[in-house]
């Protein structure tokens, strides 16, 4: 089976005739459609897209099979995807989130940090959600160039940069937190 991309989740029905309300995770959020056939997480169910009109907070589409309010609101929560093969190739200063997730997450010394467990956007940049040895919840790390300089797919891990503190310790302080003369 082809590897599979979230790139839109369904938010219930939009009117009575079985549109649904669809969210896109795409970059421009009605190209979901041209990734169609999109198809539930476990591919037990496959959806034709066609875009009707943008509304707030997301899109109104049809989805092929889908034609009441009944059947759309039975659909809600649920996510969609579509094969990575059928994404469109991206510059190599550009990442699917889905390719950063679960990558290792190493400090410039090599000492590890954790890995990626999210990828959060909220309006003002990416921002890697990272869990570890030695972190009692995730730790938050811009995904910014100064923040992470390198990302080696390839490879498998993140090398970054944290600003001081972030990930408990500090440049000015001992391994026992001792302030440094």
């Amino acid at each position: 089976m082809a590897e599979l991309t979230c790139v839109g989740a369904i938010a219930g029905s939009f009117g009575v005739r079985g549109e649904v309300r669809l969210k896109s995770f795409c970059a421009d959020p009605e190209a979901i459609a041209d990734y169609a056939p999109l198809t539930t997480e476990d591919g037990s169910r496959s959806f034709t897209v066609k875009i009707t009109r943008p509304i707030k907070n997301g899109l109104a589409a049809r989805l092929g099979g889908i034609s009441t309010k009944e059947a759309a609101d039975a659909l809600k929560g649920v996510r969609l995807y579509a094969p990575r093969d059928r994404l469109p190739s991206l510059p190599d200063d550009e990442f699917y989130h889905a390719d950063l997730i679960g990558l290792e997450v190493v400090d410039t010394g090599g000492t590890r940090l954790g890995r990626v467990r999210a990828v959060y956007d909220h309006g003002a940049g990416d921002l890697l959600e990272i869990h570890g040895p030695g972190l009692k919840g995730g730790v938050l790390l811009p995904f910014t160039r100064e923040a992470v300089p390198t990302v080696d797919l390839a490879a498998g891990r993140i090398i970054a940069d944290p600003p001081a503190g972030l990930f408990g310790g500090d440049e000015d302080e001992d391994e026992d937190g001792n302030p440094q003369e």
